[in-house]
């Protein structure tokens, strides 16, 4: 039996589903992963870890220090 969440038509475009998703915090976003890969939550999944990271790492990847750092490779 199907769930009628599932079988909701909304006239989204791809655009507009990507500015939604951005919209959501990050263990939503995990959330939607695992949904999307048909899984369930697995504690031991590293790739969830690398999202979780993600936006915690990135204020260092995005810093002009960061920038300098790697100018000369």
């Amino acid at each position: 039996m199907t769930s009628s969440l599932h079988q909701v038509n909304l006239p989204l475009q791809f655009n507009q589903v990507m500015d939604l998703v951005k919209q959501l915090g990050a263990e939503e976003r995990q959330q939607l992963l695992l949904f999307l890969l048909g899984r369930e939550p697995d504690s031991n999944d590293m790739t969830l870890t690398h999202f979780a990271s993600e936006k915690v790492l990135s204020k260092d990847w995005l810093a002009e220090t960061e920038d300098q750092a790697w100018q000369n490779l």
